[in-house]
């Protein structure tokens, strides 16, 4: 346990939830991946298969921790686990949002093209995670470097004269 909180620059206990919930949620989301790929067959293979896609998961991730621990500067290397738990709570609760801010604007597949809707749809899901990147940073302690990112991603999306006012 030592080697891992000194390989992870974790201090304190407290500090341990993050690597527990990034694994929770790698482990999540293989089961719902290995689901929606195996189906309902059998249980056993939603396991094997959950398994398999954890690993590669895992691997994915660790592998992307290096690439960007350079890129990215924080103070300590668990905070990465927490900047990708904002990422992804961010980006799964753009995609939840967008559908009820649609309807509640009245369009729906319905009443309006199928390619005009799903621009839309896009346009609406961007614009609610550029918004709740900064907020998810917020509450997770990480407000500095999403407004950071907030803001180079804005100067790319062609807002630059927008943000030097």
């Amino acid at each position: 346990m030592e080697n891992f909180k000194k390989n992870w620059q974790i201090q304190h206990n407290w500090q341990l939830l993050f690597p527990v919930l990034g694994v929770l949620i790698l482990g999540y989301c293989s089961y719902r991946l290995a689901d929606v790929i195996v189906g309902n067959i059998n249980l056993f293979l939603v396991l094997i298969t959950s398994v398999v896609l954890f690993s590669l998961l895992l691997r994915l991730t660790l592998f992307s921790f290096k690439k960007l621990e350079h890129k990215w500067i924080l103070e300590h290397r668990w905070e990465m686990i927490r900047v990708f738990i904002v990422f992804s709570i961010t980006g799964s609760s753009s995609v939840f949002i967008g559908k009820p801010i649609m309807a509640l604007i009245g369009i729906t597949k319905d009443n309006l093209n199928t390619t005009v809707y799903w621009i839309l749809y896009i346009i609406v899901g961007l614009v609610f995670y550029q918004i709740m990147l900064v907020f998810f940073g917020w509450l997770f302690g990480q407000f500095k470097f999403f407004w950071e990112f907030e803001k180079k991603m804005l100067s790319r999306l062609g807002f630059k004269k927008l943000l030097s006012q």
